[in-house]
């Protein structure tokens, strides 16, 4: 089985960690269930990174089990990198996305 590298714009990561401060402000331990959850599912792309569909041009999107955010993210076949470009969320316009893909 090939095992990809990850690679996380710091956009990205700024998504994530702006989110987990948002949920730790909600409830004390929250944000770091969602940060936990987030590694967990990004980590486990490594194996299987073409399981999520494609949704636009080359880039696929994994939703977060029990939080409503998608992580977008782009296999790079020529290097075995999968490529975290945002999260973003499930109830936000999917416009959001072309602005942030501007941006990378």
């Amino acid at each position: 089985m090939k095992k990809y590298s990850i690679k996380i714009y710091p956009e990205a990561l700024s998504d994530i960690k702006s989110i987990s401060v948002w949920y730790e402000e909600q409830k004390i331990g929250l944000g770091q269930r969602f940060q936990s959850v987030v590694k967990d599912q990004i980590d486990d792309l490594r194996y299987t990174p073409q399981k999520y569909a494609i949704r636009y041009r080359e880039i696929r999107c994994m939703l977060i089990h029990k939080f409503p955010y998608m992580v977008h993210y782009y296999i790079n076949t020529q290097t075995s990198v999968i490529e975290i470009l945002a999260v973003i969320s499930t109830s936000r316009n999917p416009k959001i996305w072309e602005e942030k893909e501007r941006k990378i």
